[in-house]
């Protein structure tokens, strides 16, 4: 369940932000910029009772630049650079590093760094 309320933070962050641009030019796409960006800050505070704030907003902000990077090239025909999939790629592995550091492997079970009595609270 955690892992579709961070699905969902990413999704309706992304929407939010290339919302932007559509309300530059109709202010009524202020709406869905406001509603995305409160939900998704909603979702992200639940994901955070279930996992680490680093790896839980790493992931939430690099899959956020990389889907905003993506679609709005595809969709507003914004160039992406090689120099800019560099970065992109750079953020994703740099996320996977923190990813892999918040695990000890030598210290499993209730006394690792991701395990809390949280993570049998409910998530909604």
């Amino acid at each position: 369940m955690k892992w579709l309320l961070l699905i969902g933070a990413i999704a309706t962050e992304v929407t939010a932000t290339l919302s932007l641009r559509a309300a530059a030019d109709h202010p009524a796409w202020y709406l869905v910029v406001t509603l995305g960006y409160g939900v998704s800050f909603l979702f992200l505070a639940r994901v955070l009772t279930h996992m680490p704030v680093g790896v839980a907003y790493g992931i939430w902000g690099a899959s956020g630049i990389t889907l905003t990077a993506v679609l709005a090239a595809a969709l507003f025909d914004e160039k992406l650079t090689a120099v800019m999939a560099v970065g992109i790629a750079l953020v994703i592995v740099g996320v996977l590093v923190v990813e892999l550091g918040s695990h000890r492997p030598d210290e499993a079970g209730a006394d690792s760094p991701t395990h809390t009595d949280n993570d049998r609270a409910p998530l909604l």
